[in-house]
């Protein structure tokens, strides 16, 4: 009895440590778990959230730009680098300015301070700023459609994965009842009396074929587990129990019109991208109208402890500036073309695109409907 006991429980250990502690894994939590591993799906988020942070970047040139100065100088007499700087007077500036009529030589405050605060706010720049903002909303676009195209590939290879892991169990069982069913017929043969020697022969050479045959579907099968567990980001020693089974009815699919994908969208919006680039490079050769402001500080001394006692002075201006580009060269027109020339690439890759893609969309359909 405690033997019989003993047998119990060794099985049912046997028993736990090949399905108990097995990890499930159902096919949507196996595409799930990929997704949320998937390298190439983290990569193109970091596109997407790059192209939105070139946004601010874009969207930065619409707003005022504030630039602050501050400059201390001290005048150096060459001749005499210890003395004050002077600075001789010719006789004539006694009839310009009378405060300074019967003085030759004036000292000159060797001790200046100057501080200031431009602001520049754009008003119009003829397009340079706009399109070139709406070429970086093109290029997120991109990037969102981007994202899509590769969450859909990981998501197709996840199944791909799953669904070959799944077979290459079914291999294996279905190679290993091959195996048993040649043991199974050599005992029946070898006990039926004197068998013909032949026959043995046969069905010896039939078991060696078989039992290759089982090794190399658990080599597989070990692979395809293998890469599925580093897909999912399971360990590799952890054990599968693939859960879902083969669908045993496939509905017929339609050959609807094939009207969108994230590929043409893709490669759409590259157009856009590139036609606002080649707008805001033309607009590079036109005019800049922008309002600017000012505020100046200046301060001097002989003494550098005295400079700032009520010697200051200060200046502000308001205005309207309008920066004309003369000359560059023809660089503007050059950066224009390269673009226009790369819509026009893209232009091409887009009516490339959906003729081939829609002839492999209605190739597939048939394909399936015909398996």
């Amino acid at each position: 009895m405690r033997k019989l006991l003993c047998g119990i429980f060794a099985l049912y250990g046997c028993f736990c440590c090949i399905h108990g502690f097995a990890m499930d894994l159902s096919l949507n939590d196996a595409v799930q778990r990929i997704l949320a591993e998937s390298n190439d799906l983290k990569k193109a988020d970091a596109n997407l959230k790059k192209a939105q942070a070139s946004l601010d970047v874009a969207n930065s040139s619409r707003w005022f730009n504030i630039e602050g100065t501050a400059t201390y100088m001290n005048l150096v007499n060459v001749e005499k680098p210890f003395d004050s700087y002077d600075v001789k007077l010719p006789p004539e500036v006694g009839g310009l300015i009378p405060q300074l009529a019967g003085i030759d030589t004036v000292s000159v405050p060797d001790n200046i301070f100057m501080a200031g605060v431009t602001i520049t706010q754009p008003i119009y720049t003829f397009g340079k700023i706009g399109n070139a903002v709406d070429s970086v909303r093109s290029a997120i676009k991109m990037g969102e459609y981007s994202k899509e195209m590769v969450r859909r590939e990981v998501k197709y290879a996840a199944t791909d994965m799953y669904w070959t892991a799944k077979m290459t169990d079914e291999i294996v069982k279905l190679a290993k009842k091959d195996l048993d069913n040649t043991i199974s017929a050599k005992k029946k043969l070898s006990g039926a009396g004197r068998a013909n020697r032949s026959n043995l022969v046969k069905i010896e050479s039939d078991i060696a074929t078989k039992e290759i045959n089982l090794s190399d579907a658990e080599f597989n099968r070990d692979t395809a587990h293998r890469m599925l567990k580093i897909l999912a980001g399971i360990d590799i020693d952890e054990p599968l129990n693939l859960t879902d089974s083969f669908p045993q009815e496939f509905s017929k699919m339609e050959n609807k019109k094939l009207t969108d994908t994230p590929e043409w969208q893709v490669l759409s919006q590259q157009v856009k991208m590139y036609e606002a680039k080649a707008s805001s490079q033309r607009a590079g050769a036109y005019p800049t109208l922008a309002a600017v402001g000012a505020y100046d500080y200046v301060t001097m001394d002989q003494d550098f402890k005295n400079m700032f006692n009520d010697k200051a002075a200060q200046s502000a201006y308001l205005g309207l500036a309008l920066k004309v580009p003369i000359f560059s060269g023809g660089v503007n027109r050059a950066n224009a073309t390269v673009d226009v020339m790369n819509a026009e690439a893209a232009r091409q890759d887009l009516d490339k695109s959906k003729k081939i893609t829609s002839e492999k969309y209605t190739n597939a359909i048939k394909q399936y409907n015909h398996l």
